[in-house]
């Protein structure tokens, strides 16, 4: 785990992706879809650091939050902190709970709701 990388602005797991060995995340400078990126821009253009700290992330799904499991990582940073998620994310990979990546399905995958997956990060096992 990455965990400097922490989490994208939009949720995205930067610190558990493996497909790109040169992003240093959103801000870094070196992100390849840095300008093209909705949830960058909108986030910037509301001065927030992550799109779970905007009021109306409830009810968004620019961009990357149209991603079920993308917008669950932002809905668990919006109720238990990014600094838990974090914790939790690396306790499960030690566990052996894959990130998906190209051509592997994860174990984050697939959920049928936020709050879904946000239990699932949290205790590390499927219900």
């Amino acid at each position: 785990m990455k965990k400097e990388l922490g989490i994208a602005r939009c949720g995205l797991a930067c610190c558990l992706c493996s497909e790109n060995g040169r992003c240093g995340g959103c801000d870094s400078g070196d992100c390849p879809g840095a300008g093209n990126c909705e949830n960058r821009t909108c986030s910037i253009s509301r001065r927030l650091r992550h799109c779970y700290e905007c009021p109306d992330v409830e009810n968004c799904r620019k961009g990357k939050l149209s991603d079920p499991r993308i917008y669950g990582f932002t809905h668990f940073a919006r109720v238990y902190g990014e600094n838990c998620l974090l914790a939790c994310l690396a306790r499960n990979e030690e566990a052996g709970i894959r990130y998906h990546r190209q051509g592997l399905k994860g174990d984050y995958d697939g959920f049928p709701d936020a709050g879904a997956l946000a239990r699932f990060i949290r205790s590390g096992e499927s219900s």
